[in-house]
């Protein structure tokens, strides 16, 4: 029997080399220039890109330095890219005068690509309500496309909610998380309002289980009483609306109340507590740890005076 070895015909080294680096290549990713015609936000983008102070400090950072950290951004089928992350220094490289920027371009499905742009909007230090509500109902609606309970490692037992890893994520409850989520029921004037710290988070929370054509009619009362409603009243408003029984009549009644004066209130801003904590906690974390020191203090007052 004749061996068939010398029918077997075998790569050159080169083609062998070329062939590894050719793959190699594809898999890398590359940081190119695109020009800023090209780029387009991301649909249903949730963080506003605003000409304020910070952003004409980036603008005179990016004429000085350039863009220093690259944008994300994925091929659209229709042309050109869509920004993941980046907006703020899109719309800074314009005013900048720029014609390009650096992007690193990514072959990403919707789920990842709103998963990416989320997680790297919340690493700003001011997040507007709305923007945290809208984003955590992005991720968490991407991440129940990924698989509607998200596997834990394999030191755990059993799953996880998504909210709950949400949760964990950004270092808050996952009450808090449904809470900031159900804002985004509330109709966009009285979201400003919320923006605008005019209604507290609570009230506003209570308020989005209103109907639509009941939380318009709560814009005009607060227009005519020229007050918004306090927790309090954001309750009895939701109860009388799941009950029937709320309409113009009865939400002037509550709305035209007198409320009572805060004067026991005490506040801190956030700019006055930050020294005492790291960096990396939320206003909810401070809150709940200044919580837990009030506790302990208290506990530790009565043992005192009851020795």
């Amino acid at each position: 029997m004749k061996s068939s070895v010398k029918n077997i015909k075998l790569a050159s080294v080169d083609d062998l080399f070329s062939t590894e680096e050719s793959r190699a290549d594809a898999d890398r990713e590359r940081v190119v220039e695109v020009p800023l015609s090209e780029l387009h936000p991301f649909e249903g983008h949730p963080f506003k890109v605003k000409d304020d102070d910070a952003m004409m400090d980036t603008v005179d950072s990016i004429r000085e330095y350039g863009v220093l950290v690259p944008a994300i951004a994925r091929p659209d089928p229709d042309g050109g890219y869509e920004i993941i992350a980046g907006h703020r220094r899109h719309r800074a490289s314009e005013l900048a005068g720029k014609e390009t920027m650096p992007v690193i371009i990514r072959d990403l499905d919707d789920d990842a690509a709103v998963i990416i742009m989320v997680d790297s909007n919340l690493q700003r230090e001011n997040i507007l309500p709305s923007e945290r509500a809208f984003a955590y109902k992005m991720k968490l609606d991407a991440m129940k496309h990924q698989g509607k309970r998200l596997e834990v490692d394999s030191s755990q037992v059993g799953t996880k909610r998504s909210d709950q890893v949400l949760a964990e994520q950004v270092g808050q409850s996952r009450n808090q998380i449904q809470r900031y989520v159900r804002l985004t029921e509330l109709i966009a004037p009285l979201l400003d309002m919320v923006d605008e710290k005019k209604i507290a988070i609570n009230p506003a929370y209570e308020i989005s289980f209103l109907k639509k054509k009941e939380q318009e009619m709560l814009l005009e009362t607060i227009d005519y009483e020229q007050a918004t409603p306090s927790l309090s009243q954001a309750q009895r408003m939701k109860k009388m609306s799941q009950e029937g029984t709320l309409n113009e009549d009865t939400m002037l009644s509550i709305m035209s109340e007198q409320k009572k004066p805060e004067l026991d209130k005490v506040s801190f801003s956030s700019d006055t507590l930050r020294k005492y904590f790291p960096r990396s906690y939320t206003p909810q974390r401070m809150q709940e740890t200044i919580i837990k020191l009030l506790e302990q203090w208290q506990k530790k007052r009565q043992q005192q005076q009851e020795r």
